[in-house]
């Protein structure tokens, strides 16, 4: 199984879009796909809840919330058939918190946008989760996002500045576009939005696939059919 965790303490920085579109495309390879929210706001369990059941199925697991009579291991318990998990984090993670998680997962990716607040943000985040975090003592591979860019612009040149004094792979530069806004009201991911529009924004992801590709080739099974079924929030079913 691939673990993918979406990961920032800053807010607004794009974890669960990046999370839902990823859940998104790796079901649409035919991938058996859980999507673990563990944002106490629920955004992408409400996401889910927005998807047509013509859709290819993604299972969910609403980790932020404890059910009545379930024991906490059993609730998080992604099932045996489970090909690809993401986990969508909330904002202010602490380093306990950050312990754990690192923990159940194999790829830990960072979302910053270009704003100055959220480089500062994300530079104190950063160098807790490479020291604190100790993720290279459990052999985690991490990659930037830069998220909600405009090429071209000051912000754009600064953020490419800021990411360069870091030593981990900028594995995608997603621009800012309404097609986003789009497929998240309509419970799709950027793949699954058949317009001319967002053919620019599926190029743009391509980088970021190849390098998970890369990184856990042998985490992932062959492509197969998927399934369409109507997701079943809070149940793991059999893909």
């Amino acid at each position: 199984m691939l673990r993918i965790t979406l990961v920032n303490t800053k807010g607004g920085c794009g974890k669960t879009t990046i999370a839902t579109n990823l859940a998104s495309y790796y079901a649409g390879k035919g991938f058996c796909t859980v999507l673990m929210d563990h944002d106490p706001q629920g955004s992408s369990s409400s996401w889910l809840g927005l998807r047509s059941g013509e859709l290819p199925l993604i299972n969910s697991i609403d980790a932020a919330r404890q059910r009545a009579g379930v024991t906490r291991s059993w609730q998080l318990h992604a099932g045996l058939d489970t090909e690809v998990m993401v986990v969508d984090t909330p904002a202010g993670v602490n380093g306990s918190q950050m312990i754990e998680l690192l923990r159940q997962t194999d790829i830990i990716l960072v979302p910053v946008m270009p704003s100055v607040i959220d480089m500062q943000a994300t530079a104190g985040f950063i160098d807790n989760l490479m020291r604190a975090g100790k993720v290279k003592s459990m052999s985690k591979r991490v990659g930037i996002i830069a998220n909600r860019t405009k090429l071209g612009t000051h912000s754009y040149r600064v953020l490419e500045q800021f990411l360069a004094g870091y030593d981990l792979p900028v594995v995608a530069h997603l621009r800012d576009s309404q097609n986003y806004v789009n497929a998240m009201e309509a419970g799709q991911g950027i793949h699954e939005l058949r317009t001319k529009s967002a053919a620019r924004d599926r190029d743009q992801w391509s980088s970021l696939l190849e390098w998970l590709k890369h990184n856990h080739k042998d985490e992932i099974p062959a492509y197969r059919p998927s399934i369409t079924l109507r997701p079943q929030l809070n149940e793991v079913v059999s893909c």
